[in-house]
């Protein structure tokens, strides 16, 4: 089964923004946004919730952190104490550094994959863009059509309305 997608075209980011709050305004669900450069406050604009990554972060630390602890405590108490001048075998401050660099360590390369995984960005993964340009100097709002409730001839208006350059329908997948 073939998606269905109407893309409309603009040529700032200012008649961008305008479209989208004006699409937003008439209930209608974007699918995606593209500009070739970021902009401010284009989330806030789209109804876009914040981001988990954080918490993917928080949750790697803190299990890397008591790995780290654990670890330590383990090859440095119990398996193998070794007396190294006369310090305790459990000295905490001994274990800062390691803790430290391996809750860092891990906490980085899970945010990595947890983005690369959530993104779907893979090696070798094809680009599909929706129309030619809009990487380089074209800004796009896609919306999809073959949902329930879609009301093209509305939207075609919405989009125009709001100073989109050009509006295509397309199928495939975006």
């Amino acid at each position: 089964m073939s998606n269905k997608f109407m893309v409309g075209t603009f040529l700032d980011s200012a008649s961008l923004i305008k479209a989208v709050l004006a699409v937003r305004a008439h209930n209608l669900r974007i699918y995606d946004v593209y500009s070739p450069y970021p902009i401010h406050d284009l989330d806030l604009a789209m109804g876009l919730r914040r981001t988990r990554l954080p918490w993917v972060t928080a949750v790697a630390g803190t299990l890397a952190l008591s790995f780290a602890i654990t670890f330590q405590f383990y090859a440095a108490v119990w398996d193998w104490p070794l007396n190294v001048g006369g310090k305790p075998d459990n000295s905490a401050l001994a274990f800062v550094p390691i803790c430290f660099e391996l809750t860092v360590l891990i906490s980085g390369l899970a945010t990595f994959f947890a983005l690369l995984f959530r993104a779907q960005l893979y090696p070798g993964k094809k680009e599909r863009l929706s129309t030619p340009g809009i990487t380089n100097d074209r800004f796009a709002l896609v919306l999809r059509t073959d949902r329930v409730h879609f009301d093209s001839a509305r939207a075609l208006n919405v989009l125009e309305a709001s100073g989109a350059d050009d509006v295509q329908e397309m199928e495939g997948d975006l």
